[in-house]
């Protein structure tokens, strides 16, 4: 949800940023439905004070007066009903557009219609080279009893996978290797509910722009979502309550695991576990001050190139493009990890500022001295499983299959620092 006072008074720079996320908002169209809101509504607040003014006379009054004033509350009730449902038609119409209008973009995001169009930042780490052909993720996977698809497929379809032996030891130690830095830097652990309801998806911005992306559970009876990231629980968090300024930021890492339908991308990377519906994720949440989101955002982007560059893999980061940026964020870096047997450089990791987009969706408050005003919040990715050990698998393999275990992982491993062919 955007500011819609702001919206009114910087038209033309809502509209350059509508544009440059391809994204066409009749403009005109919202300013004239608030503006017709907002003349209901201070007809309703009047009749309101109206209404409380006379019932409060009524009781002191003699028996013929008060006769009158009764006569003059069921009027102010009958405009009073009239005023309520024409703002509440107003008020239904004016949330139908703006729940299309995404976040507009921070004026540093680049021109562009999709990600071929995103801008490379900078290249960090040397592209292992191999004197022979390299594996990928699968046949490694095969040989090294880690990775099995055709089972999962006939047990839950395509696009799922079992992790198996020192696969899953290697999640797991990441997973504790992860949780220890970020304790480390102030972050708080949390584990998150899977399950959310409807109005989470909306206030973090998956609904209505992603809604056909998301896993729904007996909409008949529960009606309750699988999270596609614990970001959105993660919003939660300071949601019904005020939170004081001198307490921010707030910064959560979470861990769930995390649902995708992968909808719009039936066909691509089919292969191996690359994408996939089910996938173990670790996500770092802050609620900031909106005066220190931009420094918290190359914050979280510093941590995770940290993290990149403490296992050792080559990557690049990313600034996303205005037709690749997503409803919720203003900006968006993403890590993208070289796989040596694609050739190419592959997301791993994101890091969004949605300032306070969510916050206003959300209600996601904080007070000071001043009254209460909307937080700005941030997301990124700390760890996502099946692609962090895709890259690790292929950038660390040796001729025979062998592949090493980057050393920071070690003390998490117990005591396996190379992974090799079964006998």
């Amino acid at each position: 949800m955007i500011d819609l006072k702001d919206l009114r008074e910087n038209q033309e720079l809502y509209a350059k940023g509508f544009a440059k996320k391809g994204v066409e908002a009749d403009i005109p169209r919202v300013l004239k439905l608030d503006e017709e809101y907002r003349g209901v509504l201070q007809k309703v607040e009047e009749f309101r004070a109206e209404k409380n003014s006379v019932s409060k006379q009524i009781p002191n009054l003699p028996p013929g007066q008060r006769q009158s004033k009764i006569a003059e509350m069921k009027t102010l009730d009958g405009k009073l009903d009239e005023a309520e449902k024409e703002l509440n038609k107003f008020f239904v119409q004016l949330k139908e557009l703006t729940d299309q209008i995404p976040n507009p973009p921070h004026e540093s995001v680049p021109e562009g219609k999709d990600e071929n169009e995103n801008a490379v930042v900078r290249t960090v780490g040397e592209k292992p080279v191999f004197d022979f052909k390299p594996k990928d993720h699968l046949e490694l996977g095969a040989l090294l009893d880690l990775i099995d698809t055709e089972t999962a497929a006939k047990v839950s379809g395509a696009r799922f996978y079992y992790l198996k032996n020192e696969a899953v030891q290697l999640e797991f130690a990441l997973i504790q290797w992860l949780l220890q830095k970020y304790i480390s830097k102030g972050f708080t652990p949390v584990t998150v509910p899977m399950l959310v309801k409807e109005d989470m998806m909306y206030a973090t911005g998956f609904f209505p722009a992603d809604r056909n992306e998301i896993y729904c559970v007996n909409s008949n009876d529960d009606n309750l979502f699988l999270v596609g990231t614990s970001e959105v629980p993660l919003s939660g968090l300071h949601m019904f309550k005020a939170t004081k300024a001198d307490e921010l930021p707030k910064r959560y890492v979470g861990f769930s695991s995390c649902f995708r339908r992968e909808a719009g991308s039936y066909g691509k990377d089919t292969r191996g576990i690359l994408r996939v519906h089910q996938f173990d994720k670790m996500e770092m949440f802050s609620f900031c001050h909106p005066d220190k989101s931009w420094e918290e955002h190359e914050f979280l982007l510093s941590i995770e190139e940290e993290i990149l560059q403490e296992l050792k893999l080559p990557y690049q980061v990313v600034n996303i493009c205005g037709g690749d940026l997503g409803a919720p964020a203003a900006k968006k870096y993403d890590c993208e990890v070289w796989i040596p047997t694609q050739e190419n450089y592959r997301e791993l990791t994101s890091c969004s500022n949605c300032t306070d987009f969510q916050a206003r969706r959300g209600g996601i408050r904080f007070k000071d001295e001043n009254g209460t005003h909307f937080m700005h919040t941030l997301n990124g990715t700390a760890m996502a499983s099946t692609r962090t050990i895709i890259a690790l698998l292929e950038n660390n393999q040796r001729k025979d299959g062998t592949v090493v275990v980057p050393e920071v992982l070690w003390p998490f491993m117990g005591g396996v620092k190379e992974i090799k062919p079964k006998p």
